[in-house]
Parts: C-alpha cells; sequence; structure tokens
C-alpha cells in the first residue's frame, strides 16, 4: 500500500541533542560554593548518569511531573542550588538550533505525505521547540510523550500518532536513530528506517518513491 503518511523522531535525526549544552551549567553549579561538598564535584557525564538512571524519569518523560515538580525533585537528588528559570534555560540548551535534516526535505514531503512527528520528550523540551525552532510548522500532528503518557517503545505511542494521522499502519513510514524504536515500529506493521545520517536517509526516501525529481534538500 502506499505510504500516505511519514513520522519522524526528533532528537538525533531532526534536532542535534548536545548534553554537554545541558550538563556544564548543572556541573559548574556542583562545583560552586557550599554546593561543592556537598555534591563532590560531580562532572557532566555523572550529572546525566544520575538523570538516566532517576526514578522518575519516566514520570518526567510521560508528562506525570510538571517542570517545577522536576526541578525541585532533581535539583534535590543532585544537592545543587539553582533556579527555576536558569534551570529551564540550561535544560533547553541541550536542543542545538543547528538542524540536522533541512527543511526543504520536509517541505518536498509535505507535498504528498501527511508528516507527522513523534517523541520521548518531556514538557520543557516540547514547548521550547514549539516556541523556538520553525522546522515545527511542517508538521501538523505532533506526538510528544509528555502528551499522550507513553513512551517508545511502547505501542500505544505509535497508535497516537496513526489515529492523530487517520492512517492504517501500512500507510505509514518512521524514521528513528535507535534500532529498537524503529523495530517496534515494524512490528506494529509500520515501514520503519533507523536513521544514520542525512545522506543514508535521502536515499532510502528515493528507494520508497516518496522524494520527487524536484526534491533536492542540502546535506
Amino acid at each position: 500500500m502506499a505510504v500516505k503518511a511519514v513520522i519522524f523522531d526528533i532528537g538525533r535525526v531532526i534536532v542535534r541533542v548536545n548534553l554537554n549544552r545541558l550538563l556544564e551549567p548543572l556541573a559548574a553549579v556542583t562545583a560552586s560554593g557550599s554546593n561543592a561538598g556537598a555534591s563532590g564535584h560531580l562532572s557532566p557525564q555523572q550529572i546525566w548518569r544520575a538523570i538516566e538512571s532517576d526514578s522518575r524519569w519516566n514520570d518526567w518523560q510521560e508528562g506525570r511531573m510538571a517542570p517545577q515538580e522536576w526541578h525541585e525533585h532533581l535539583t534535590g537528588r543532585l544537592r545543587v542550588s539553582i533556579g527555576f528559570e536558569a534551570f529551564c534555560h540550561a535544560w533547553n540548551r541541550a536542543l542545538d538550533p543547528d538542524l540536522i535534516l533541512e527543511e526543504s526535505l520536509f517541505e518536498a514531503l509535505g507535498r504528498r505525505q501527511k508528516l507527522a512527528l513523534l517523541s520521548n520528550t518531556d514538557p520543557l523540551h516540547s514547548n521550547h521547540m514549539e516556541s523556538h525552532f520553525p522546522f515545527i510548522r511542517h508538521f501538523p500532528v505532533r506526538v510528544y510523550s509528555c502528551r499522550v503518557g507513553a513512551s517508545k517503545p511502547s505501542p500505544a505511542i505509535y497508535r497516537a500518532a496513526l489515529e492523530a494521522l487517520n492512517v492504517q499502519p501500512n500507510e505509514a513510514l518512521y524514521i528513528d536513530d535507535i534500532g529498537d524504536f524503529a523495530s517496534a515500529a515494524k512490528q506494529l506493521g509500520l515501514d520503519a528506517i533507523q536513521f544514520e545520517s542525512p545522506e543514508q536517509l535521502r536515499d532510502q526516501l528515493s528507494r520508497r518513491g516518496l522524494l520527487g525529481h524536484e526534491a533536492a534538500p542540502r546535506i
């Protein structure tokens, strides 16, 4: 069946994720003043491991925590003192405005297919992207884990995207840099591409007949 919809992951497919831009301000706080003794001069790598392993990470990603609650919880766990506004600024700095993919690719695909975003993301990042990243306008359907209460690889989040697009699984193509998430889409009947590079993605889209001759996005 012809592909009627193309669904994109965001992080490391469209938007570069630079964790050092997030973690360096937090690490600087842990190494300053009275926090130094309490935190033990946490490195950026130690901070990220603590965040990833946090027992409430899924609650944050799936919308069961407000940003103020996440700020209070995480700074308390890391034993750092940083105000809410400064924390939000640091958190959003991880999203690099220099995109991986050219917007001309979305323009070309959008002429013939419905476009959607499907991302495991939190309220701060999703709101920041909506406000500051112009590429968002190419995607009428945006499915964020924090808004639907489920995250990849749960079937629920893929089904939410299909429902919003009003397409069947075999009418949709999903693109993600994480193999397990691409595989989860395939298990539901979607076609899927594991993203490696802009060149590889263009090749895969062309092989499927989704890029017309007029589409020539720069890399």
